[in-house]
């Protein structure tokens, strides 16, 4: 496994971070659940492997993600990385609290060691911001508190506005590290992510693969690897992830993995110590360029945006 220098956290994170997103489910009595027998295993078989930043969120898999990835960490804490979400619903810092301290007893932990502003957005940043200068106990206010009783280590965001709103959160100067859509399909953040990083920020990259977009085959993006220049990859799935790690500003790419094949092929890939050439980069990008309509197949499967636009 690869090991990279995470921002200016003096953290040091596996180039592949666990997913907590997509977890094998099983239905029960008419109802959709974490088959935890199956997802703890391996979560804790990925942390044997090398694996050390393992993310997820109080709404991911019906709700009951946060309690399998606390169920996974036992007898892992001290070892693996544990990044979770505050979906901010209010711009009570009171509120910010609660919704923290019910995450950190679905974990079973004492600590969150990166906690983010979920999905947040400028207009949304500023109105926190507000909260501050009217002397209000407000979400910003509320993580400073959290870090200094040693309840989150780390205080970072997820992001999913424009491109060009970016920037003004970064320079507010709150934030240790980013969590940011970037793949084959979607470089609208790829100078953020360079520019993020240039501020000392921990990158980690979701989506790598498309929300599985380019896991699947496809005609079209089959067409890239087989003009790529060199390396031909074995899926599209390898080229899509193999791309993200290749960018030298990405510190972790996460992969929501359901079961010990795709930890396995992504962890063969994340321990390659180079994963494209910069002929080959220059080539997909080119052939991206060209291709615009390639992105129209993309979506992560978040449904954040239902209904659908």
């Amino acid at each position: 496994m690869v090991y990279k220098e995470f921002g200016k956290t003096g953290k040091k994170v596996s180039a592949l971070g666990f997913g907590a997103m997509r977890l094998p489910m099983k239905e029960v009595n008419g109802k959709k659940i974490v088959d935890e027998d199956l997802a703890v295993p391996l979560m804790q078989q990925a942390f044997d492997m090398g694996v050390n930043y393992v993310d997820t969120a109080p709404l991911y898999c019906e709700t009951l993600s946060e309690d399998a990835v606390g169920k996974a960490l036992k007898g892992y804490r001290d070892k693996v990385y544990l990044s979770t979400k505050n979906p901010i619903e209010d711009n009570s810092g009171d509120n910010w609290m609660k919704r923290l301290e019910k995450s950190l007893k679905k974990l079973e932990t004492d600590y969150i060691d990166f906690y983010h502003f979920w999905g947040i957005s400028l207009q949304s940043f500023k109105g926190w911001q507000e909260c501050g200068k009217n002397k209000e106990f407000g979400p910003l206010e509320a993580a400073i508190k959290a870090k200094e009783q040693g309840l989150i280590k780390h205080i970072s965001f997820s992001y999913h506005d424009s491109a060009e709103n970016y920037k003004p959160i970064i320079d507010s100067g709150i934030f240790e590290s980013t969590l940011v859509q970037y793949n084959m399909l979607d470089r609208s953040n790829e100078e953020n992510i360079a520019y993020a990083k240039s501020k000392g920020l921990g990158i980690v990259v979701m989506g790598p693969v498309g929300g599985g977009r380019l896991g699947a085959p496809s005609e079209q993006i089959q067409g890239l690897l087989e003009n790529a220049n060199g390396t031909r990859a074995a899926s599209t799935a390898e080229m899509a992830l193999r791309f993200v790690l290749a960018n030298e500003n990405v510190d972790i790419a996460l992969s929501g993995m359901e079961n010990m094949n795709m930890v396995n092929e992504n962890f063969k890939i994340a321990s390659m110590s180079g994963h494209l050439t910069d002929t080959e980069l220059h080539h997909i990008k080119k052939m991206m360029e060209e291709n615009k309509n390639h992105a129209k197949l993309y979506c992560t499967g978040c449904n954040y945006c239902k209904p659908c636009p």
